[in-house]
């Protein structure tokens, strides 16, 4: 896609976004890392650190680098909402004209954040990370990876990139396009690449986890997945239907088949056996009780999306944020959407 390209000048304000999860382990390395990185970026730079409900001393590591530093600032969860719905707090709450989602584990290198920003100012409004290589990950884990993005792309959006990432560079006017969509079941990949602005990849080698676990294994990779395509496409009504039909076709292809066994053994008086066996009633009976369960199954999902987007929850609950306490302070607009509201 050719897009219109209008240059730019570095952000007055870069906001790093990074939610944490158990990362106890990690926070040193990443700490010492963007010590490393933040100056050569040559701009203001803002860390948000999001807790999302640590279960472990993670808050605690947090509040003392934010105390450490004074560009850090700190939203804590008053449980864990999921990594999607981390992010977006820290969306809600980023001041800078650009920023940058990472997450803490460090498998994504801060040092591509020089090469996206030059990207912005080139007029990009979205850079994302794309992953050449995987490296300190199990061929299985590789090969899910690989088949998780193709099925996205499928499923959710034809533009959505493959093999891309939360790691990503968006402008302000993208990021307030992005915190206008509040739907609860989130994916953030298929919503940036839904509201469109010019897009481009910066390619990197991902690396090894510095330290912990992944806090995305199998289990959670398949509930992203069936949430995105539920969320983003009508595909699985589509394919229900499709089964319904080929199991319609199926029966009938049966049903003719036996009325010709009849024909043969009752008009034309051929010396056949006809026994119509149990296993063929079975069988039809299970294939189209398999099929009305599955279809059943998908459109509850569907219903189910509805009835959590009708209560009108709030995204997340934030239990204190900068250190202070806060009154309940819930999922809301960005600063800068509410300053236009006024």
């Amino acid at each position: 896609m050719h897009y219109y390209l209008v240059p730019r000048k570095k952000p007055n304000l870069l906001s790093l976004i990074i939610p944490c999860y158990n990362e106890e382990e990690v926070l040193d390395h990443l700490k010492e890392r963007l010590r490393e990185v933040v100056p050569k970026l040559k701009v203001n730079t803002e860390i948000l650190l999001v807790n999302d409900g640590s279960n472990d001393r993670t808050i605690l590591g947090l509040m003392d680098w934010a105390k450490e530093d004074k560009n850090v600032r700190v939203i804590s969860l008053a449980r864990n909402f999921g990594h999607q719905i981390a992010v977006t707090a820290g969306m809600d709450h980023a001041l800078g004209d650009a920023v940058v989602i990472m997450d803490a584990d460090l498998q994504d290198p801060p040092e591509v954040i020089l090469e996206m920003l030059t990207r912005y100012e080139e007029g990009y409004d979205v850079v994302y990370g794309q992953r050449l290589a995987r490296s300190g990950e199990s061929f299985f884990k590789k090969i899910t990876a690989w088949a998780f993005y193709r099925l996205m792309k499928v499923l959710v959006h034809k533009d959505l990139p493959l093999d891309s990432g939360d790691f990503r560079l968006i402008s302000r006017r993208c990021l307030d396009a992005l915190n206008g969509l509040r739907e609860n079941h989130r994916f953030l990949r298929g919503m940036n690449a839904w509201i469109g602005f010019p897009q481009i990849p910066v390619y990197y080698n991902r690396d090894p986890r510095v330290a912990g676990e992944t806090k995305y294994p199998l289990q959670k990779m398949l509930k992203l997945a069936m949430n995105a395509a539920v969320s983003f496409s009508p595909l699985p009504l589509r394919f229900s239907l499709g089964l319904g039909i080929l199991v319609a076709l199926i029966g009938f292809c049966v049903g003719l088949y036996a009325l010709y066994r009849a024909f043969q053994h009752f008009i034309l008086q051929m010396p056949i056996v006809y026994n119509p066996g149990w296993a063929t009633i079975v069988t039809l009976i299970c294939l189209i009780g398999g099929s009305i369960l599955i279809s059943i199954g998908i459109l509850g999902e569907y219903v189910a999306r509805i009835f959590e987007e009708s209560k009108g929850r709030p995204l997340y609950v934030i239990e204190f944020m900068e250190g202070g306490l806060s009154k309940g302070k819930q999922g809301i607009p960005s600063p800068s959407k509410q300053k236009k509201k006024v």
